[in-house]
C-alpha cells in the first residue's frame, strides 16, 4: 500500500462493523496481554543499587537517592546528550516532548520522571531552553551511571545494548530505568528498557496507531525532527552533533 495512493477496499456500513468486531476481538485479546506483561514487569527481581552515583543539577551535586525527589518510584530517561554535543538526539527530543504534560500528573502519584545525560550539566542548557523543557534533567558527568545502565556503551562489538551484542557505531544510546526507593533510603533497580521498549512512551504514536496510514514512515523516527525545525517552524540547519 503507497501512503500517496492507499488502496484500500470500499464496503458497505454493515460489511464495515462486521469487520471492525473481528478487529475488536483482537483489541481486546492484545489488552489483556499487555495487562499480563505489566504484571510481569512489575514481578521482575530488584537489584539493590549499591554504587554512589553522582549527578549535578541546578542546586549543584545530589546523589541517585536525591533525585527520587521525595517520592518513592523515580524513572530515569537516558537522554542522547553527549559532551560536546550541541542539541540533544531528534528522536530523545521527540520523547521528552512528551515528559512535562506527563509530570503533571505522575508528580501526584509518587512517582518522579527525570532525565539523565552524560555531558555536563551546562552544555545542554541552552538547548533546554530552546526546547522549553520543565522536567527535571540532570548531568551523569564525571561517574558510570550511563555505562553501567547501558547506554553508554563501546563500539568495538565488546558491549551490549537492548540485551545482546551490540554491533553499531553509535557510543551513546537511548534507554529508560526505573528505580524504587525504601524508607531507610535503600534503592533497587527494577526495569531498564531500550531501543523499541521506548516507544510506549511516546503518545504522539498511539495516535498515528489510530490514524489511516499509521506510523508511514520508511525508518523508525525517519521524519522526527526537534519540534522547532518542523516547516513553518524556526528554520535552522538540522544537526545532531557525534
Amino acid at each position: 500500500m503507497s501512503p500517496s495512493d492507499p488502496k484500500h477496499a470500499v464496503v458497505s456500513r454493515g460489511q464495515w462493523l462486521a469487520a471492525r468486531r473481528q478487529l475488536w476481538l483482537h483489541e481486546k485479546a492484545f489488552t489483556h496481554q499487555r495487562d499480563e506483561l505489566a504484571a510481569a514487569r512489575r514481578a521482575l527481581p530488584w537489584v539493590q543499587v549499591e554504587e554512589d552515583y553522582r549527578f549535578h543539577g541546578p542546586h549543584g551535586e545530589l546523589g541517585l537517592a536525591e533525585l527520587f525527589a521525595g517520592r518513592s518510584q523515580l524513572l530515569v530517561y537516558h537522554f542522547m546528550f553527549a559532551e560536546g554535543w550541541d542539541e540533544g538526539c531528534p528522536g530523545c527530543s521527540f520523547l521528552a516532548d512528551h515528559f512535562d504534560g506527563a509530570n503533571l500528573h505522575l508528580a501526584h502519584h509518587d512517582v518522579t520522571l527525570a532525565a539523565v545525560s552524560r555531558a555536563p550539566y551546562a552544555e545542554f542548557q541552552a538547548f533546554r531552553q530552546r526546547m522549553g523543557w520543565h522536567f527535571p534533567w540532570f548531568s551523569s558527568h564525571g561517574s558510570r551511571f550511563n555505562q553501567d545502565f547501558g547506554v553508554s556503551v563501546a563500539t568495538d562489538g565488546s558491549a551490549e545494548y537492548n540485551y545482546e551484542v551490540y554491533t553499531g557505531n553509535e557510543a551513546e544510546l537511548p534507554g529508560l530505568s526505573a528505580f524504587y526507593k525504601e524508607a531507610d533510603g535503600r534503592v533497587y533497580h527494577t526495569y531498564s528498557t531500550y531501543a523499541r521498549g521506548l516507544d510506549i512512551l511516546v503518545n504522539a504514536y498511539n495516535f498515528l496507531d489510530l490514524a489511516p496510514l499509521g506510523r508511514n514512515e520508511a525508518g523508525t523516527m525517519d521524519w522526527v525532527r526537534h519540534h522547532d525545525r518542523y516547516e513553518g517552524m524556526a528554520s535552522k540547519p538540522h544537526c545532531c552533533k557525534q
